[in-house]
């Protein structure tokens, strides 16, 4: 255990947790910051750097998150756009509302607000970029692009290990508790699965950063930014036109996602329809999908005279 403790790694990851905000470190030689760079040095500046970020990392993610899920409350109290609804029939009671939120508060800061602690260190350890300037866009759109692929593939594993009867019955069933999944449902887990599944959001930047191209910082903000737009809108309970999955297909969106929390099988990837194509476990859902389909374009029957 000492020896552990004493490891060169070790220590880059405790230093982490001393290091003060500083500038005149973080600006590349010659480079003239811009202000967005400014305001974001200034944040750090003089300040613990872990719990900074974590602090930063915590606020941005409660923003983004319920932001996010706003449109779709609002959808709620406007008839004229249930017709987008994905299951009607299913109305959700202020108990339960209140209920989701009361357990996401608890996760919030009880589970992923320690995660967010660690994971500043992390990053140091793995050898993400810290300095201005930021990451050009293309960069960061391309490598969050790269951090979808990975969480999918991830989450589409580790999701499915999760309907293992025992692992379902144990940690998985509070996810399902709710059939017909609202935005902020996307978060409503057990501690146990929030640690697990959050390892395929985290993990595809760290190891990006270890083993093909560095990672910037604000990236991993930006990245956050990206998942949670995607999980907020796939356990929306809503199918609007416009959606992404209307003109991209390998998008899976709230449609491909409501069904799995309807019938509890199938459909078990994140953000794309590949893998459950490939390995099948999409049969139940293609059936259900096309015999709705099939019902909508029907004629109606004409009326006997």
């Amino acid at each position: 255990m000492a020896s552990m403790l004493d490891s060169p790694n070790m220590k880059i990851f405790i230093d982490a947790f001393y290091t003060v905000g500083n500038s005149t470190q973080r600006i590349t030689p010659g480079y003239t910051p811009s202000k967005l760079e400014s305001f974001w040095l200034s944040l750090f500046e003089n300040r613990n750097e872990a719990i900074t970020f974590c602090l930063i990392a915590f606020v941005h993610h409660m923003i983004i998150y319920y932001l996010r899920y706003l449109p779709y409350y609002i959808a709620d109290y406007i008839p004229s756009l249930q017709k987008y609804k994905l299951q009607p029939d299913k109305v959700i009671s202020k108990e339960q509302w209140w209920k989701c939120f009361r357990v996401l508060t608890f996760s919030e800061f009880c589970v992923q607000l320690p995660m967010m602690l660690l994971f500043f260190p992390a990053a140091t350890l793995i050898g993400f970029e810290f300095s201005v300037p930021l990451p050009p866009f293309k960069e960061i759109t391309l490598q969050c692009i790269a951090f979808l692929f990975f969480e999918d593939t991830y989450h589409y594993f580790a999701h499915r290990a999760m309907h293992i009867p025992f692992l379902y019955k144990k940690i998985h069933k509070v996810h399902h508790e709710y059939s017909a999944p609202f935005g902020i449902t996307a978060e409503y887990a057990h501690p146990i699965e929030t640690m697990i599944l959050g390892q395929g959001t985290i993990g595809g930047p760290l190891f990006f950063a270890l083993c093909v191209q560095k990672v910037h910082i604000f990236t991993m903000l930006c990245w956050i930014t990206v998942r949670l737009w995607q999980t907020v809108e796939a356990h929306s309970g809503y199918d609007f036109p416009w959606a992404m999955n209307h003109w991209f297909p390998l998008w899976a969106g709230a449609e491909h996602h409501d069904y799995h929390h309807m019938a509890f099988v199938n459909n078990f990837a994140s953000t794309f329809r590949h893998w459950d194509r490939i390995f099948g476990t999409d049969a139940s859902y293609l059936k259900y999908y096309n015999q709705r389909a099939a019902k909508k374009n029907s004629p109606s029957p004409k009326k006997v005279q």
